[in-house]
């Protein structure tokens, strides 16, 4: 008798959140319609969604980024992530694809490996791009309400992505609705996917083309610097002060993860204070760079410039872009 309670009470539950998800809609037609998308768009598209309750609950497993958790250190992630597959797998993407990146660094100014890189951590070269239906996931978690600014934009951006012609297999991605190759979101795909072969369509999800120009696209709104390295394993010595060398501004953006980063220094200024890089090499002695030791004092160190902040502007974790960059490296090498 109790498990027939227990699944009436899970239907009434379920029917309930089927409702209020369907009013949530239709407030949001509302606005997509005030945003330019089209009736004809609307009425195929949401009638055909329900509520997902697994996408919220896996977004609800995410860390925080405000968190006062402590960080853990970066050699088991590195581990998992820089790892001999990913390189081997890197190196053989990047043999195949030297021509066209080639092109589209000349172009760009973006590094040939920073690009496969970004494809090898995003979605392992293509293998593992997400089945989830990106329209019911996002106004899933968008009218689960935690992050409904975000969700909700990217939702009715998805909306548009349809609007424009993009095709029923490519609106699917990530449980967070990420796209593609490089995992854009809906937002980022309609300002800054290209169209890489000329075909009149910036398919990121079939075109490995489209899908490595646009990344590249990405990191030069970002802010990319021709020439310049994103940074570079170092040697603190056991004498080194830290004492003054704590960064005294807060980033109104990830501040947990620009809290980890020194002042800035030139690294003519680093090389007289000790530290020593581990392959033997300097870049030019005006670059800036910050000071970051990600798994503690006596263990390697990073002096990050400023293409690094571009890395974290794909995404905000110094784990990520601390990992996108040495694979990058590997993948070079």
């Amino acid at each position: 008798m109790a498990q027939e309670d227990a699944a009436v009470v899970s239907e009434e539950t379920n029917n309930a959140q089927q409702a209020g998800f369907r009013s949530y809609l239709e407030i949001v037609r509302q606005r997509a319609l005030r945003e330019g998308v089209t009736p004809v768009t609307l009425d195929r598209v949401l009638p055909s969604l329900t509520y997902n309750d697994r996408v919220v609950r896996l977004d609800r497993q995410q860390p925080e980024g405000a968190s006062s958790a402590p960080v853990p250190n970066f050699a088991p992630y590195k581990a998992r992530h820089v790892d001999a597959s990913r390189i081997s797998r890197g190196r053989a993407k990047y043999a195949e694809l030297r021509p066209l990146l080639k092109r589209i660094e000349d172009e760009t100014g973006v590094p040939e490996e920073i690009m496969i890189a970004i494809y090898g951590h995003e979605t392992n070269y293509g293998s593992f791009m997400g089945n989830f239906n990106a329209p019911q996931a996002l106004a899933s978690l968008a009218y689960e309400g935690r992050r409904r600014a975000l969700f909700e934009g990217e939702f009715i951006a998805a909306l548009k992505m349809i609007d424009k012609g993009v095709p029923q297999y490519a609106i699917t991605g990530s449980w967070a609705g990420a796209l593609g190759k490089p995992q854009f979101l809906p937002s980022v795909y309609l300002r800054l996917a290209r169209d890489g072969d000329g075909d009149g369509y910036a398919d990121i999800w079939r075109s490995e083309v489209d899908a490595m120009t646009s990344i590249a696209n990405y990191f030069v709104n970002a802010g990319w610097r021709r020439g310049e390295d994103w940074g570079f394993a170092v040697n603190v010595p056991p004498s080194f002060d830290r004492s003054g060398m704590r960064s005294r501004m807060t980033s109104p953006r990830c501040p947990r993860v620009f809290a980890r980063h020194s002042q800035w220094r030139t690294i003519a200024e680093w090389r007289q204070l000790g530290i020593a890089p581990q392959r033997g090499f300097w870049p030019n002695d005006n670059m800036m760079a910050t000071l970051i030791e990600p798994d503690g004092a006596g263990n390697t160190a990073y002096l990050l410039g400023g293409n690094y902040r571009v890395i974290l502007d794909y995404n905000c974790s110094n784990f990520y872009a601390l990992s996108v960059g040495l694979l990058a490296d590997e993948v070079r090498n």
